[in-house]
């Protein structure tokens, strides 16, 4: 895969926008751990090679096990996540796929049975916030950067 360009050096006013949003979530209280959570849901249902390879790493670091990011493309089979991540998991995906779930009442529900409202926002916008980092990864084709031996 060939990088198509650099976009932190042609547009490092959008990447710091970008981070601006990534702030304000981590502002609005959410747990790294469902924030962790969040990012990679999204980036394994948009294929983001570049933001699972860092996603997971970061999830790592911050004390998330091995075999949860390994089960998380099917949380639904598992019982390793609690209501508060299988909600949020939900609207990951309903969000990420809106074009084909429309967001449905049922995933916003579930959601605010565990959520409160500032809460249900700061899901929101990481949802959106990871979902445009995947479109630059994607679109410009990032390359991921091999792990060191």
């Amino acid at each position: 895969m060939t990088m198509r360009l650099n976009y932190g050096v042609v547009g490092p006013e959008a990447v710091k926008a970008m981070m601006g949003l990534e702030q304000a979530v981590k502002d609005m209280g959410l747990e790294p751990g469902l924030f962790h959570l969040i990012k990679l849901r999204a980036s394994q249902i948009n294929g983001c090679a570049f933001c699972i390879n860092m996603h997971s790493r970061e999830a790592r670091a911050d004390g998330e096990t091995q075999q949860r990011l390994d089960l998380l493309s099917v949380w639904r089979e598992t019982n390793f996540f609690n209501d508060r991540e299988k909600a949020a998991l939900a609207w990951t995906e309903a969000l990420t796929l809106i074009a084909d779930t429309n967001a449905p009442d049922a995933d916003y529900e579930a959601l605010s049975a565990v959520f409160d409202e500032r809460e249900r926002v700061a899901i929101t916008l990481a949802i959106a916030g990871i979902n445009g980092w995947n479109r630059f990864a994607i679109g410009f084709r990032t390359p991921v950067p091999r792990a060191k031996a």
